[in-house]
């Protein structure tokens, strides 16, 4: 963050479990941001247009649209400051959205990052990821793990039960999307782990500048739709929704293209 970025007081959480490192809040000018430590950036919003994907792996994880542009039930693993739950809740009108967060005092910022209040669509629940999705079959058509901590994705959300227990969670068809981290060095390993349970319906989508891994895993053949392929704006996405998303979908399209 620039030297003049400002930690703001007036977005103090309440006190986290003892294990979990303590959030934070940054502005600077519109930007404002969420830390664990003051050298990674978790989440970033714009203060002029706080539903706006402001990182570029967010818009890539989207990608799951060209394939299920309205599906009727998402899950998302990882609050932070909202952007993808944020983003889903504007523009996805036809989906039930549910986010798993395991820290009480990253939920506590969620007025500080503009995200929704629960309602009949929209709803942030305090849970072990990993408890949750174990106890879950048939629930939801998308499913978007980007659960991080300092030093990466904390184990169970990355081991070879979870991604059994995610495939279990999704509907025929459903997609799983997985943030990585493309240099750790269990990366590959990672990977097999979650080929051992979705097979070969999957593919991966690296970012420019080398550091986000966006993983795409289908419980069915749904990632072979040629027609994915073409970029069409959804008819259920509004116009502003698609620019947004538009180059990003380019980028996907050429990975599709190339498999």
């Amino acid at each position: 963050m620039p030297d003049d970025a400002q930690t703001s007081s007036d977005f103090s959480p309440a006190e986290p479990q003892a294990a979990l490192p303590r959030p934070f809040v940054q502005n600077s000018g519109t930007r404002r941001t969420l830390h664990f430590t003051q050298q990674e950036i978790q989440s970033s919003m714009s203060t002029l247009n706080p539903d706006a994907l402001e990182l570029e792996y967010t818009r890539m994880m989207m990608g799951f649209v060209l394939f299920n542009p309205a599906p009727a039930r998402i899950l998302m693993v990882g609050l932070g400051g909202g952007s993808l739950p944020k983003f889903c809740h504007r523009y996805l009108a036809d989906s039930a959205v549910d986010v798993v967060e395991i820290d009480p005092a990253v939920i506590a910022l969620r007025e500080a990052f503009m995200v929704p209040r629960d309602d009949d669509r929209f709803r942030v629940l305090q849970a072990d990821a990993a408890d949750h999705m174990r106890g879950l079959s048939d629930h939801a058509d998308v499913i978007l793990l980007d659960g991080f901590g300092i030093g990466g994705i904390p184990g169970p959300l990355c081991s070879a039960e979870f991604y059994a227990d995610c495939f279990r969670a999704l509907r025929k068809n459903g997609i799983l999307v997985i943030n990585f981290h493309v240099n750790h060095p269990d990366h590959h390993e990672y990977m097999d782990r979650v080929r051992a349970s979705f097979g070969s319906s999957m593919f991966e989508v690296v970012d420019d500048d080398m550091t986000n891994s966006i993983v795409f895993a289908c419980k069915g053949d749904l990632l072979d739709d040629p027609a994915a392929a073409e970029l069409r704006r959804p008819a259920s996405m509004p116009k502003d929704a698609w620019r947004q998303l538009m180059p990003t979908m380019k980028v996907i399209g050429a990975t599709l293209v190339l498999r």
